[in-house]
């Protein structure tokens, strides 16, 4: 069965958990112990209804400040597909926790008070979906029923989001505007008269047309070797296969495939897994591929099709957001980690640091601080084999790690 991955995001008290455990309970995902567990707490907390969000506010931390600190990875499933949510942090602290929970997503809902409009936080979280290159975005414009599910309102908030749009580095973004009330569970899997309105498909319905993994296959194929295989038995004396996970793109037996770093080339001989022999290796797929000719590729190595490689940098350019307290600054050096391998890497220097709320650059400020988003320069003690994110989400993400602490300090994407 699909599955889609949705990361949901917005300002503190839009509603996030609430959605997310109303859809739960419209699609009958909780169990009849969890309800009742949810239902008495709530009735502790000295409300009048079921508080939902209890159901994805799960740390004591969040229970007493009544706010989402870390990352929810939420499941369920409709006959259609199965989901996995990743509920975010509101708070402009945790900002670095969102852009985590956003980096596998394939779309994402970012929820929007209908009282408040958009707020610095739509600004923030709408730029990071885009600078993920998410594909598919819902601006959920909740509490519609303290409104009194206004259509006015509802057009001027689209009216203001598309300002943000036209200011978008990114313009193939599906973005769909949807007027929901989380508390009532209206227009997430149910229609409402009080929306009528609206004609527009609910939450649900237009989750559920969201082609899984479309553009995956269509992305140059990278397939970064984990492990070679070299049986020490009789039977399989002569066998030598290369064991991982297809990053991107698609291989099919017979494809002429370069290995990087070496550059020697060869045919793909046999595509395994298990005991089965497949004839194509898609997004996703662990497999153990072996080659015609005996060519010399280790645990780091990447294949590629011939034709198709990606660029060998030691020169990167990257946009970058920072998630460590400490600040960022040129002539330090860090662990780069792209894909299995882990090389040093040294900043040259901050190009830009970004206002996220007016998409504006700082001029004068050349360091980067918790939760900020710029443009850095990286030299690496060895060649990286990198497509830019924009053409390669897969190939072209890296993370920077404190050679001391052994921290992330920042989630990277080579321009």
């Amino acid at each position: 069965m699909e599955v889609l991955h949705i990361a949901t995001s917005g300002s503190v008290d839009d509603g996030k958990s609430t959605l997310i455990g109303r859809l739960l309970y419209d699609t009958k995902s909780i169990t009849q112990d969890k309800l009742e567990a949810i239902h008495a707490a709530s009735k502790r907390k000295g409300l009048d209804f079921t508080d939902l969000s209890l159901l994805t506010d799960g740390l004591v931390a969040e229970r007493e400040q009544g706010i989402t600190i870390d990352v929810a990875h939420i499941y369920f499933s409709t006959p259609t597909r199965k989901y996995i949510i990743a509920d975010t942090p509101g708070h402009i602290e945790y900002t670095r926790n969102m852009v985590t929970g956003a980096s596998t997503a394939q779309a994402s809902l970012i929820l929007v008070d209908a009282r408040k409009g958009i707020v610095e936080q739509t600004y923030r979280h709408f730029f990071i979906a885009n600078l993920l290159r998410i594909p598919h975005l819902v601006v959920c414009v909740n509490k519609m029923d303290l409104v009194e599910y206004s259509e006015a309102r509802f057009n001027e908030i689209v009216a203001d989001f598309q300002h943000l749009i036209a200011q978008a580095p990114f313009k193939e973004q599906e973005i769909k505007f949807i007027p929901i009330s989380s508390l009532y569970g209206e227009n997430l899997v149910t229609r409402t008269e009080k929306l009528g309105w609206y004609q527009g498909d609910t939450l649900l319905e237009y989750l559920e047309t969201i082609e899984v993994d479309a553009a995956d296959n269509q992305h140059p194929a990278r397939f970064p070797v984990q492990y070679v295989i070299r049986p020490r038995t009789t039977e399989y004396h002569d066998f030598r296969g290369f064991a991982g996970r297809v990053a991107s793109g698609h291989f099919s037996v017979g494809d002429e495939v370069v290995a990087l770093p070496s550059g020697k080339t060869s045919k793909i001989k046999t595509i395994e897994k298990f005991e089965q022999q497949l004839p194509v290796a898609n997004t996703g797929d662990s497999v153990v591929i072996t080659l015609e000719d005996e060519i010399d590729i280790s645990r780091g190595n990447l294949l590629a099709k011939a034709g198709q490689a990606p660029r060998e940098l030691k020169d990167i350019t990257a946009n970058i957001c920072w998630m460590d307290q400490q600040k960022l600054v040129p002539g330090k050096t860090y662990l780069l980690q792209h894909g299995v391998n882990r090389l040093k890497a040294k900043v040259q220097g901050v190009q830009e640091v970004l206002d996220v709320t007016k998409n504006e650059i700082i001029a004068d400020k050349k360091e980067l601080g918790l939760n900020d988003i710029g443009k850095i320069s990286l030299k690496t003690a060895q060649p990286v084999f990198a497509d830019t994110y924009a053409a390669n989400p897969a190939n072209g993400a890296f993370i920077l790690i404190d050679e001391f602490s052994n921290a992330t300090v920042a989630v990277g994407f080579v321009i």
